[in-house]
């Protein structure tokens, strides 16, 4: 018996003095930082998912936005952040497969520093047209299409900023149908709104979740949406192919990342918490709610996903001829 107990105690004494990186992980709050400001589809999806994942487990997640850089400053912070799961970020279309080929000398490789966990959900755009302008009004993307033949160079679409999927998307359009628009870049898309509304800009590539109300209200037409099939949100508005616009498809999309060389197991882990949160009707609900549709899959899935959009965007921003120092 007293062997019993002083083996029992030695074995004890031995978990006590184990390293922290050999505890059950995790045993301590994880940070998910969020590339971009509170309020948008970045934080959003980021808090639907941590909630949801800290109620199925009891996990506890900080959330830490960092944005600035059109999201590098949020990920090359993560990117260089220890790889033991404790740091994760949410990225996206614009900081993973644009970002890289839009700045001169941009500070983390988004394929190498990065351990691709799972996808999340991606969004389509929502091409809307001012309902109060008398001048130049445009009863669909077709309309538009036309208008802007006749007359090279005189439609004008927003965007929220140089290089954002919006611009690039107004850019892909243009190139699809072979005409040329002047792009007015805005600092965010409330700006951008307010003078579309205002008759000041013909066209406004918007997320769905910023432009529903001023659809419900009238103050916006919407003249198509870039996913390949219409959304729930907006059943009555085209696709760009139903109005016979081939190549235009664009989503905005978003995705959970480690720092890269993040023990495989952990990797995993992470996967399966996502996967069962994405399941969740309330997640679901919170993620589809304006247009979203919810993705999830394996980090190799997430991998593959990754190069084949740095490909696609890759080509629009040489095209394009956009940079940003």
């Amino acid at each position: 018996m007293r062997a019993l107990l002083r083996a029992a105690a030695l074995v004890a004494a031995g978990a006590a003095m184990l390293p922290a990186n050999a505890q059950p992980y995790p045993f301590k709050p994880i940070r998910f930082v969020v590339p971009f400001p509170p309020g948008g589809g970045t934080d959003t999806n980021s808090r639907a998912l941590t909630q949801r994942i800290a109620k199925n487990t009891g996990w506890t997640f900080v959330i830490d936005n960092k944005p600035g850089a059109g999201g590098n400053i949020g990920a090359d912070q993560a990117a260089k952040a220890p790889p033991d799961g404790y740091t994760l970020v949410m990225g996206q279309t614009s900081n993973l497969a644009i970002n890289p080929f839009l700045y001169a000398k941009p500070p983390f490789d988004a394929v190498k520093d990065f351990a691709p966990i799972a996808l999340v959900s991606s969004v389509p755009l929502v091409i809307v047209a001012g309902a109060r302008r008398k001048d130049v009004p445009f009863s669909s993307i077709k309309d538009l299409i036309e208008k802007a033949k006749a007359n090279p160079g005189g439609i004008s679409f927003a965007s929220p900023g140089n290089g954002t999927v919006g611009h690039l998307a107004g850019e892909m359009i243009a190139r699809a149908t072979g005409v040329r628009m002047l792009h007015v870049p805005y600092k965010g898309a409330g700006p951008a709104l307010t003078d579309l509304i205002g008759g000041q800009v013909d066209m406004y590539l918007s997320t769905p979740q910023a432009a529903v109300g001023q659809i419900k209200a009238g103050t916006v037409i919407a003249l198509a949406v870039t996913s390949p099939k219409r959304i729930p949100t907006l059943p009555q508005v085209s696709t760009l192919d139903e109005s016979g616009i081939r190549g235009a498809d664009v989503a905005s999309w978003y995705g959970v990342l480690a720092p890269a060389k993040t023990p495989e197991a952990i990797v995993q882990q992470l996967n399966a918490e996502i996967a069962k949160a994405l399941a969740a009707p309330e997640v679901r609900d919170s993620l589809t709610g304006e247009g979203g549709e919810v993705l999830g899959g394996t980090p190799a899935q997430f991998a593959a996903f990754l190069q084949s959009e740095q490909e696609k965007w890759s080509k629009v921003v040489k095209d394009a001829g956009v940079k940003v120092d």
